[in-house]
Order: C-alpha cells, then sequence, then structure tokens
C-alpha cells in the first residue's frame, strides 16, 4: 500500500494524462493501468469552460485521486498561485510542485522549488515536489515536511532511464517519505528497475502516451512497477564473482 499523506493507494504507477493521441486511447490506457492517481498540468486544463473539451470527460474521476502540477511556472509565487487554482476548483489538496528552472533541460529549479514547497505546506497542502536527483536537496524538501519527493530518473520526456542510481539509492536510503521516481523513464525494464532499488513508485506520462501502442505499454509499465517491487521485497541474491551450482554436490555418487 502507498501512503502519501492522509491517502493510501493500492497502484505504485502514477499516470500523466498529457499528449496522447486521442481521448480514447487515453481512456483506455488510464484503464489498463489500474492507476489510482491522475496527474495533470493545471495550465492546460480548461477547468473554468465547460464547453471546452478535457481528459475529464472520458474519464469516470470518481475512480481516482487527482493529482493537479504546477508545470509552467518559473517562480515559487507561480506554483502557489496555480496551486490555490487547482484546490479552489475542488480537484484535490494534494499537489505536485513542479517549478522548471531551464527551459532546454526542464531541469527544475531548487531554490524556488523549495520556497514553493515551504510556501504551500503553509497553506496546508500535501506537498510532493518534482526534483533533479539532488541527494541533499531531497533531504531539505523532507526536512520541511513534505509528504513525498519524486527525483527525476533523467529529463523530463528523454526516456534516457535512470542516469545516476547511485543518488537514487542514496535518496531512497535516506528518505522516511515515499521516494517516487518521476520523469526519464523510457521502458517498463527502466521502471522495474526504480521499483527493485526500492521506490515507492513511478510517475510516467511520455513512455506511455507517445508509444507506439500507448495501451500495451501501460499495462507493460503496470506489470513491471508491480514486478520490481515484489523483487525487492523479495531480497535479491547477492552478486558473486564465480558460479554456484544450483544442484549440491555434496553426496554425489561416482560414476565409473
Amino acid at each position: 500500500m502507498l501512503k502519501i499523506g492522509d491517502y493510501e493507494f493500492s497502484s505504485r504507477l502514477l499516470l500523466g494524462t498529457g499528449k496522447y493521441p486521442n481521448f480514447d486511447v487515453q481512456k483506455k490506457a488510464v484503464e489498463v493501468s489500474k492507476a489510482d492517481i491522475l496527474t495533470f498540468s493545471v495550465r492546460r486544463m480548461n477547468i473554468f469552460e465547460a464547453g471546452q473539451p478535457n481528459f475529464l470527460e472520458k474519464i469516470d474521476v470518481e475512480n481516482y485521486t487527482l493529482l493537479p502540477n504546477t508545470a509552467g511556472a518559473k517562480t515559487a509565487e507561480e506554483a502557489v498561485r496555480t496551486a490555490k487554482l487547482a484546490k479552489a476548483s475542488g480537484l484535490c489538496d494534494m499537489i505536485k510542485v513542479e517549478v522548471i528552472g531551464d527551459q532546454k533541460t526542464l531541469l527544475p529549479d531548487p531554490i524556488e522549488t523549495l520556497k514553493a514547497a515551504e510556501m504551500l505546506l503553509e497553506e496546508g497542502f500535501i506537498v510532493l515536489p518534482y526534483t533533479s536527483d539532488d541527494v541533499l536537496l531531497a533531504k531539505r524538501l523532507e526536512e520541511l515536511g513534505c509528504h513525498a519527493i519524486m527525483p527525476g530518473a533523467s529529463p523530463i520526456g528523454s526516456g534516457q532511464g535512470i542516469v545516476n542510481p547511485l543518488n537514487l539509492h542514496f535518496i531512497i536510503e535516506q528518505s522516511t517519505v515515499p521516494v517516487i521516481v518521476d520523469a526519464g523513464i523510457g521502458t517498463p525494464s527502466d521502471a522495474a528497475i526504480a521499483m527493485e532499488m526500492g521506490a515507492d513508485g513511478v510517475l510516467l506520462n511520455t513512455a506511455v502516451s507517445s508509444a507506439g501502442d500507448p495501451v500495451k505499454m501501460a499495462e507493460a509499465m503496470k506489470m513491471a512497477i508491480e514486478a520490481g517491487r515484489l523483487g525487492y521485497e523479495a531480497g535479491r541474491i547477492p552478486k558473486k564473482s564465480y558460479a554456484t551450482a544450483s544442484s549440491p554436490t555434496e553426496g554425489l555418487s561416482v560414476l565409473e
């Protein structure tokens, strides 16, 4: 069970809702993923215009927890305004804080992210900050009171997978709140590796929405995350330099 703030979730897959070919494909992908949490950019959603299409039209939102994000914000103040807009719309008191500092790499601004998280915590939000794989920044965000840490595996939408496993390992090892790997996942094996390392969940979007078959990829990601978590809980065997026989060699009769 994944616990974030006062919420509990059966699925450890958090699914983004952007960039799908159409709403029907999006709906099917969401359904087969079995995700409990759907994330979306508040700025790209027509919250107050009933006549405008949005993904909520095709999805029974009663079955999901919506996780608005502050994508597009460049300052802490922008992120806070966006979060308040989402909350005022009755969407959720849980917010993914995203403050981008560089438009080429789409890496988050660590200073503004820290400021936004602090401000939103004071406002009573359940705060999930998107960060780089900076170990000390993750620690500071947890010390502030953030309810989960969301380090990127690699740049958003790059599909490079986990480029710095050592830092991700350190973040997971030190954290007492959930660590959700966010951004850069490209394949089911990437997601499984993150879970085998001890991550509590994986948030992804492009890997599914831009796949050749988003519906099949959504199902593949679901299974990979489940398998990775089971593998982590089971405990892998230690690596050895030499072979170890899988059958006992003691007590075997000698054939002449």
